[in-house]
């Protein structure tokens, strides 16, 4: 990171990362690393990917870089309550979450519990500790929701957003998919050509936005230096990309052509999956930064009592251990959900169809 700005930010400071083990949650790390952080804590649910970091991070850094990894569930409100006490963390990254759709329109439950009251537990601990800066990772899934993932992080930027008179400074950055994430489109892609295809595609009209990890993890941490409380970010992840473009050029680069040695099929669109996605790059609702990657959306966060009054919602709604309760919920509580069918009704007419067949 050439940026001398961040460079300083971040020097000397103990910066915590939650879902440090997952694909965006350890570039953050290995970004902060080259930083000289005075400390880096990695917290994780999942060991494996965790112990992977730390090991990357020790063969680079040694004992150049105080690193500590702890193995711990956003969840439990007594175990970060240790945490944030003994470490004190001046700046937190949150990027702990359940970010499957499919999975999550089953399991639903989970979502809220992990998404939702996971991030108000550690925005919580952050204010209740000093915290200087939190910022969340949020998604382009958020707007216009159209599945439970999607509205759960809706209700995640609620609970950043009501925040806007703490002394902690909390923000929130959407941005779309990131190239080569667990469970992306294109390692599922490469593992189908090299097993001989067929190349599966949910729906052949499908578009989404795609940056690389490293990218969208520097603009995140230029957003964090330069953020304001209850500010709600947006990257510029430039032209959305047809999914069927995207196949056939694997396929091609792979020294096969498409349909004739590796065909590819629709097998139809997933529960909750939206045909396009929405990033609200729409210049009449954002306002610039310094940077021409980075915007602000102009959306003002709900006084606190108001979103207290959807997390108890949410809460009961968790008791149940319903699906049904969840989606009853999630209409209740973030105006902005759309039935799938209903967004994908209108998916030809839309500017980020328009954009992505030019």
């Amino acid at each position: 990171m050439e940026n001398p700005e961040t460079k300083a930010f971040y020097a000397g400071k103990t910066v915590l990362v939650t879902g440090g083990g997952g694909s965006i949650g350890s570039e953050l790390c290995r970004q902060i690393a080259a930083l000289q952080p005075k400390k880096l804590v990695i917290l994780d649910i999942y060991e494996n990917n965790a112990y992977d970091v730390q090991q990357e991070l020790i063969r680079k850094y040694g004992d150049k870089l105080n690193l500590e990894v702890i193995i711990a569930s956003v969840r439990d409100v007594e175990r970060l309550e240790h945490i944030f006490r003994d470490l004190r963390p001046e700046i937190v990254f949150h990027a702990a979450a359940h970010k499957h759709v499919p999975l999550m329109e089953h399991s639903g439950v989970e979502a809220l519990k992990n998404n939702v009251l996971g991030t108000y537990n550690v925005a919580e601990m952050s204010e209740k500790y000093g915290v200087e800066k939190f910022l969340l990772i949020s998604t382009d899934k958020a707007v216009n929701p159209t599945n439970v993932m999607g509205a759960s992080k809706r209700l995640c930027e609620m609970v950043i957003q009501c925040r806007e008179n703490s002394k902690t400074e909390f923000t929130a950055v959407r941005f779309g998919n990131v190239l080569g994430s667990n469970g992306s489109v294109i390692p599922l892609f490469k593992r189908q050509i090299e097993a001989g295809g067929p190349v599966t595609l949910t729906d052949k009209r499908i578009i989404r936005y795609f940056m690389t990890i490293p990218e969208a993890v520097q603009l995140v941490m230029v957003t964090c230096a330069m953020a304001h409380n209850g500010e709600l970010f947006v990257l510029d992840m430039g032209k959305p990309v047809k999914i069927l473009d995207l196949a056939e050029n694997m396929i091609r680069l792979s020294g096969f052509t498409p349909y004739k040695d590796i065909d590819i099929v629709e097998i139809g669109l997933r529960p909750g999956e939206k045909l396009y996605e929405e990033l609200l790059m729409k210049t009449e609702e954002l306002d610039k930064t310094s940077n021409d990657m980075i915007f602000i959306e102009r959306d003002k966060g709900l006084p606190r009592e108001e979103v207290e009054r959807k997390l108890d919602l949410v809460r009961q709604a968790i008791e149940t251990e319903e699906q049904s309760a969840v989606l009853e919920v999630i209409r209740k509580t973030v105006p902005t959900y759309h039935d799938p069918a209903e967004i994908n009704g209108k998916a030809d007419q839309a500017r980020e169809t328009a954009a992505a067949n030019e």
